[in-house]
């Protein structure tokens, strides 16, 4: 099996790994930094704002079950992709909207997709296409964080909501089904 990746940036990697977890076709989710100029940040100094890179979810996908262009679709509707620089209370630059695509072809649906879902909110897309940049795997204790921690406060009120939206508006690309 080949293997596709995708790099998505969508505020707080949390809730964007726990919902990429449960997509049929998705073979491996880690959450990690890019973006930014300084090598192998920590979490602390991606949160101070002063290194430059997003949080974001490194996704190997096979292109056989789930395509390049659904990947996109559900990452535009699980995020508000209008909102620069945060995600609900989550600001700051390391929470862009960001897509790092990984081959001109990605880059051109990237801007394909975004335009068609730019009907679907009421604001512009501010979303940013970037070329691929240096990813550092975030620290193993936010992998897989929502399912070790579903009831810790952040998780079951900002993380659930968003894995309970996408199941719902999602149902058929759920793995199982």
């Amino acid at each position: 099996m080949a293997t596709e990746i995708a790099v998505l940036g969508g505020g707080c990697f949390w809730c964007t790994e726990a919902v990429y977890l449960e997509v049929k076709g998705v073979t491996k989710v880690e959450s990690g930094y890019t973006g930014g100029a300084q090598p192998n940040p920590t979490y602390e100094q991606v949160c101070a704002g002063t290194t430059g890179h997003a949080e974001v979810v490194r996704l190997e996908f096979d292109p056989e079950v789930i395509g390049y262009r659904d990947i996109l679709e559900i990452f535009f509707t699980i995020h508000d992709p209008t909102t620069p620089n945060r995600q609900g209370n989550d600001v700051g630059t390391q929470y862009r909207s960001v897509i790092y695509y990984q081959s001109p072809e990605q880059e051109a649906l990237a801007r394909q997709v975004m335009a068609e879902m730019a009907h679907v909110w009421d604001a512009p897309i501010v979303t940013e296409i970037s070329p691929a940049q240096p990813y550092y795997k975030a620290e193993d204790y936010h992998q897989n964080y929502f399912a070790q921690h579903p009831l810790q406060g952040y998780c079951a009120f900002v993380v659930e909501p968003k894995v309970t939206k996408f199941r719902k508006m999602h149902a058929a690309r759920l793995k199982g089904q």
